[in-house]
């Protein structure tokens, strides 16, 4: 499933070296297959954040990863395990929030329907029986008792895929807490958390691209800009993540797990901020499954919860916007 790229601005951008004690080092480079950057002020170098990043990263990959054939999801998957470790508790927990708040229509149990249409890495089905895929789909179908998981059918398989990189975001911004850090900015391919101050002086900025079809150069077209501090945000779209099958049909990675389909709606793209990032990234997702409407209902009843959302909207050629948004430009 998913994601959508944020720019943050080139101001940010810091030399890369060892810094003096109490300043501002970023790091980047790869983790969860994507790009990830962190801009911090820290006493610690910029190797030593690298180096705890990578432990992060490890950590990910080994838990939540359906690329690693041997992560614990991906054994239980395949039915080698049922035990479930603390990150995939957490996660399913989450979850369960967001199918209740949904209506069923975020489930992480979709991976057989993404498998077919090949956005899990998965050669596509040209024309797969979604009937036959559906009754290993459902929320309902598992349930967790204490650290295991029990399925009502050993085929049931779970995607992390749409909270995986927003629970990253959250343990490095955690990790960077224990060592004492309050100023930063952590990204995990477009999935965010900040804290304190940017190198500025004043709250970080992030931008969120515009979602026309063919836009694969993130920043370089923005919507807006949005002001964050002690704030997570993430979005999801369906813009750069589809394909065109032999028919003219458009494939898109966000799916209905009630149809078995491809989502196709007017809700072009969905930005959430929320406390947490793992709680954002799945909301990005939980909102463009659930079509417009539907999506602009529940976050407003969201608006006095803690979190806020920028959705970009098809209006004809043009785009409109629904915001609950207090902080952009």
């Amino acid at each position: 499933m998913k994601r959508v790229v944020f720019a943050i601005f080139a101001t940010l951008l810091l030399s890369v070296g060892c810094a003096p004690r109490n300043e501002y080092v970023t790091v980047e480079g790869y983790m969860l297959g994507t790009t990830f950057r962190i801009v911090a002020k820290t006493a610690l170098t910029q190797k030593q954040v690298y180096a705890e990043a990578m432990v992060i990263d490890s950590t990910a990959k080994s838990s939540m990863s359906i690329f690693n054939t041997r992560s614990l999801i991906s054994r239980i998957n395949a039915g080698v395990t049922d035990s479930l470790d603390i990150h995939l508790i957490r996660n399913i927990a989450v979850a369960a929030r967001m199918y209740r708040l949904s209506d069923g229509y975020y489930d992480i149990t979709v991976k057989p329907l993404t498998d077919a249409y090949g956005f899990a890495k998965k050669r596509k089905i040209e024309h797969p029986n979604v009937d036959s895929l559906l009754q290993f789909v459902g929320f309902e179908k598992f349930r967790v008792v204490g650290s295991r998981i029990v399925k009502s059918d050993n085929r049931l398989q779970l995607d992390l895929n749409s909270l995986a990189k927003g629970y990253t975001v959250d343990l490095l911004a955690d990790r960077l807490e224990a060592l004492g850090c309050g100023d930063y900015i952590v990204e995990v391919g477009g999935e965010i958390r900040t804290s304190g101050l940017s190198p500025r002086g004043d709250v970080w900025r992030v931008g969120v691209d515009t979602p026309f079809e063919g836009n694969q150069s993130p920043g370089e077209y923005q919507q807006a800009v949005i002001e964050l501090s002690d704030r997570a945000l993430a979005t999801s779209g369906n813009y750069r993540r589809y394909y065109t099958d032999s028919e003219g049909n458009k494939i898109v990675h966000t799916i209905n797990p009630k149809t078995g389909k491809g989502v196709i709606s007017t809700l072009l793209s969905a930005t959430v901020v929320a406390n947490r990032c793992v709680e954002a990234d799945a909301m990005a997702t939980m909102f463009m499954a659930m079509g417009t409407d539907r999506a602009v209902q529940v976050a407003e009843s969201l608006k006095d919860k803690g979190v806020e959302v920028y959705f970009i909207i098809a209006a004809g050629e043009e785009y409109r916007v629904f915001s609950t948004l207090t902080n952009r430009e």
